[in-house]
């Protein structure tokens, strides 16, 4: 008989007749009773209360006794943690037991029950399971480390058991390795800066060795760590593909794709003239093929990763479009996902065949597939240039068929197409306006009206299909509006005689009759253009569009090269990365593809002038392709002057003064000269470069500021951070911070060797950045880095190096060699250690400055959650080098003038207000490069801040 009749009973004093059984003396009842008890616990009744019972029959050699006694103190442990302490003594018994199936049952068991009070007991009876006999043991032991790791992960670290993993990877049984690894990538990716698996060519090998034997779940753990391993080489890459490429013929899915998932991984380091990477590719095909012939949810996560994988290497799926056609049989999930595949392998050699496919599609009876469809056939013309005349006949028989949603689709693709290829394909403009009648979608309604409004001159009666829009304005989507908006625009612009009543009446709709305020824009927008200056406005409205690209779906390079190292997980079928859908993201490890080795490693890797390179030939300003910073940065980089500055005629006192109280009165209370209208401006070439001490002004200093050069305090240093993770270095970890101390910039590094070798050879390079920062002197590491060994370096730095402008601006790229190898990292390096001791500005310079500096150069800020006088600000920022000009008060609130000059001889010129009372302040940054102005506030804020 099943066991079916134990969830059938319904009496009433069912517990106390269960506890009268599970203590009877006949066995067989007791097995009985322990079964009911399990079943009305699966039901859901609390049978918690027979604990001390259940526990009495632990004392058993009967295995299935056993293990059901082991299922109802997994389930109430938890709640009875107490009681649970019974238990432990016959555990502790159990995992000595001759039988290795009982051994492994208690270690297992002990693992799963939650209760801190039992990991405790747990600690022998697992150190001696880990070394037990029994492959069976080991690996069950293996997978415990885990758990107990989740529960109380220093106990774990504390007791050794890590170790003890590690060396469970050289186990002579596979599934002992394969579940070590399980263990070990569990723990590595809750603790993602732990260096635990530690993989190098040996361990490597015994991974490899063990792949051949392993069951195929013991494959998968082991091919996603190899798939997290960097090879030294393209050797080395190549050998580990080799050994990985029989696992593509498994028959588990999850095999293959882990296997895929490694092979796309490695191929980024083999060079593309090698034969084996030919041989590679044509063995990629046919496992991805065979997973199409599965079940049709297998079928649609094989297809997602498919997709990832023809947009990295189209190349390995070229010659199989068939196999994307589309079943009728298919579910539509299946069919959409085939139809995107299509489009992505279509080229020139197969798109003959792809658009009699879409064109049979496009008749079939489910409504989003056919839409699809439809697109897919406008996607192919915009892709494959030759194809794009029979596409847009394909698209007007389609047309002709006068189904409704067809139709709608056919126009919302045409108008892309047009987008492509503008004055081809014009002649079908007639066929569509037959069919503006029909439209109802907002899509295919706003297509229809760009075309119209684009080709209005093409078009006889484009007025009266514009006005026939128009009559229900209200009634369309915002979409409609902001679309037909624009085309009666371009349409009075091209015929302004025949439709000024138009303009006028659209012109009002969307300006004064709508609550919509991007529609209320874009009317304003026009009305202004077209009263103010028609010729701009014809230049705005009907410029040149730049043509549309052929793949706007594809997904971001970053991203999908980050997806290909998930392949075969949840995130190849969302087309996310883990950190976009894993709840708090913990543990989630952003990995990317290794860097391409051979020819292009010459080409990326940092390169810097000899730290000798003479100063005078360093460029003081940041070049960038076609920007005109060095012309905008004159004014700060003329020759010194040697007289007192030139007067121009007057300054444009009438400009608006952003400053608030008006600049003027900047010193109300100073010496004549300043507020004076014969004071001027200096014109760009009297401003010194390089101020030394400031001008003598004989204006009292508001702050006894002295002299114009920091103190000796140093400006503020960040704590150091991690830049180079020893995961990515070979164990080679490097954590660093910048600081500036009386004019001297350096580099403070901290190198700690977390690798089974010793570290020796250390060099450093910088590659060009904006403000040519470079190594002064040679990294210096006395002594080897031995094995965990940590050493502190200051390598002094200098602003002589080669200049290039990087994104952003602060970025510093930087190669670090050693004996095992040259790593590269990139960091940002805070502003504020360029900012240089002579940055303080004659005040009636500054005065002469900010009125010279545009209006559109000033940038605004908001410094929030400060609680600092202006005070302490002051001197906060001087120890900093910003030096702080004038000070005044105006309706309570404190106003501090202050300047900088960065190492290349920009200087930056701020007005910081300060409300005494609330904790934001404003701060407005003007400067002749304003690319600076971002960096510059969050030097204000790390330093006001910390």
């Amino acid at each position: 008989m099943t066991d079916s009749k134990y969830f059938t009973t319904t009496k009433k004093g069912e517990i106390f007749e269960l506890k009268a059984e599970l203590n009877s003396d006949k066995k067989e009842k007791k097995k009985e009773a322990v079964k009911k008890v399990i079943a009305s616990m699966t039901v859901g009744k609390d049978v918690s209360a027979l604990f001390p019972d259940v526990v009495n029959c632990m004392q058993t050699d009967n295995l299935e006794l056993k293990k059901l006694v082991y299922l109802y103190l997994m389930n109430y442990a938890k709640s009875q943690p107490d009681m649970a302490i019974m238990a432990v003594n016959t555990f502790v018994k159990d995992c000595e037991d001759p039988n290795p199936l009982i051994r492994a049952l208690a270690v297992r068991t002990m693992g799963c029950i939650r209760v801190d009070k039992i990991t405790e007991y747990l600690c022998e009876p697992l150190r001696k399971c880990l070394k037990d006999e029994d492959p069976y043991v080991r690996k069950t032991a293996a997978v415990c480390v885990a758990k107990l790791h989740d529960i109380n992960a220093q106990l774990v670290e504390d007791q050794g058991f890590l170790d003890t993993l590690k060396d469970l990877i050289s186990d002579s049984n596979p599934m002992v390795v394969a579940n070590a690894v399980a263990a070990l990538s569990e723990i590595a990716e809750s603790h993602p800066s732990s260096n635990l698996l530690d993989l190098n060519p040996q361990s490597i090998n015994k991974l490899l060795t063990a792949l051949n034997e392993c069951t195929e779940w013991g494959q998968i753990f082991i091919l996603d760590c190899l798939a997290n391993y960097t090879p030294k080489d393209d050797r080395e890459a190549q050998s580990i593909c080799e050994r990985v490429t029989p696992r593509l013929s498994h028959a588990n899915s999850a095999v293959v794709l882990s296997a895929v998932k490694v092979l796309m991984k490695f191929m980024e380091m083999l060079s593309k003239d090698l034969d084996y990477y030919g041989t590679l590719l044509k063995k990629l095909a046919p496992p991805l093929v065979t997973l199409l012939s599965a079940e049709p949810e297998l079928q649609y996560v094989a297809l997602r990763n498919i997709n990832l994988i023809v947009q990295k290497r189209p190349e390995i799926l070229k010659h199989e479009m068939k196999v994307f056609f589309v079943k009728y049989n298919d579910p539509i999930y299946v069919k959409l996902e085939k139809l995107d595949i299509m489009i992505r392998l279509a080229s020139q050699a197969n798109i003959a065949q792809v658009l009699a496919e879409l064109k049979e599609y496009a008749t079939e009876v489910d409504v989003d597939f056919v839409r699809k469809a439809v697109r897919a056939i406008g996607r192919c013309a915009i892709k494959v240039e030759q194809s794009a005349e029979r596409c847009v006949s394909t698209l007007l028989d389609l047309i002709q068929t006068k189904v409704n949603y067809v139709v709608q689709e056919a126009i919302v693709v045409i108008k892309d197409i047009f987008r492509k290829y503008p004055n081809k394909y014009e002649s079908v403009i007639a066929t569509l306006c037959e069919n503006l009648d029909s439209l109802d979608e907002p899509e295919a309604r706003a297509a229809m009206i760009w075309i119209v409004g684009e080709y209005a001159e093409r078009i006889d009666n484009a007025d009266e299909l514009l006005e026939s829009f128009l009559e229900g304005f209200h009634d369309e989507s915002t979409q409609v509006q902001l679309q037909l908006l624009t085309a009666i625009v371009k349409l009075f612009l091209k015929k302004p005689t025949e439709t000024q009543e138009l303009v006028q009446q659209v012109l009002s709709l969307a300006t004064q009759d709508s609550d919509n305020p991007d529609l209320r824009d874009r009317g304003y927008i026009y009305w202004r253009l077209l009263s103010t200056d028609p010729v701009a406005a014809k230049e705005v409205v009907l410029a040149e569009k730049p043509l549309i690209s052929e793949e706007t779906d594809l997904i971001e390079p970053t991203l999908l090269d980050e997806l290909i190292c998930y392949i075969g997980t949840l995130a190849s079928v969302y087309h996310k990365p883990p950190s976009a859908f894993v709840e708090g993201g913990r543990g989630v490890v952003h990995k990317s593809l290794p860097p391409r080795t051979a020819s292009s490693e010459s080409t990326e890797s940092p390169e810097t002038a000899p730290a000798g390179a003479p100063a005078a030939e360093q460029p003081d300003v940041i070049p960038a392709q076609g920007d005109l910073l060095g012309d905008l940065l004159n004014l700060d980089l003329g020759p010194p002057v040697s007289g007192p500055p030139l007067v121009t005629s007057s300054v444009q006192m009438g400009a608006v003064d952003l400053l608030g109280g008006g600049l003027d009165s900047l010193m109300g209370d100073e010496p004549e000269g300043i507020g004076d209208p014969s004071f001027g401006a200096p014109p760009a070439a009297a401003v010194p470069a390089r101020l030394g001490a400031p001008i003598s002004s004989g204006l009292s200093d508001l702050f006894d500021l002295t002299s114009g050069v920091g103190t000796l305090s140093g400006s503020y240093v960040a704590p150091k951070a991690v830049w180079l993770p020893a995961m990515k270095a070979k164990g080679l970890e490097i954590s660093g911070t910048f600081t500036r101390q009386v004019g001297s910039i350096s580099m403070d590094l901290q190198l700690t060797n977390k690798a089974l070798q010793v570290m020796t050879d250390f060099a450093i390079q910088f590659n060009r950045n904006s403000f040519g920062l470079a190594p002064a002197a040679p990294l210096q590491v006395h002594a080897p880095l031995s094995p965990n060994q940590t050493v502190e370096i200051s390598l002094p730095l200098n602003t002589v190096g080669s200049v290039m402008k990087m994104e952003p601006l602060n970025n510093l790229q930087v190669a670090v060699k050693n004996n095992i190898d040259v790593f590269y990292f990139s960091t940002l390096y805070p502003l504020h250690i360029l900012f240089v001791e002579d940055g303080k500005m004659d005040r009636q310079m500054f005065l002469a400055t900010w009125k010279d500096i545009p209006n559109e150069n000033e940038a605004q800020f908001q410094i929030r959650d400060c609680a600092l006088n202006a005070e302490a600000v002051s001197s906060k920022l001087q120890s900093s080098n910003i030096f702080t000009i004038a000070k005044r008060n105006v309706e309570g609130q404190d106003m501090l003038y202050q300047s900088l000059k960065l190492t290349n001889g920009i200087w930056v010129l701020a007005e910081l207000r300060i409300q005494p009372g609330n904790p934001s302040f404003m701060l407005s940054l003007k400067c002749r490069a304003p690319e600076v102005s971002q960096h510059v506030y969050q030097a204000y804020e790390t330093i006001l801040k910390n």
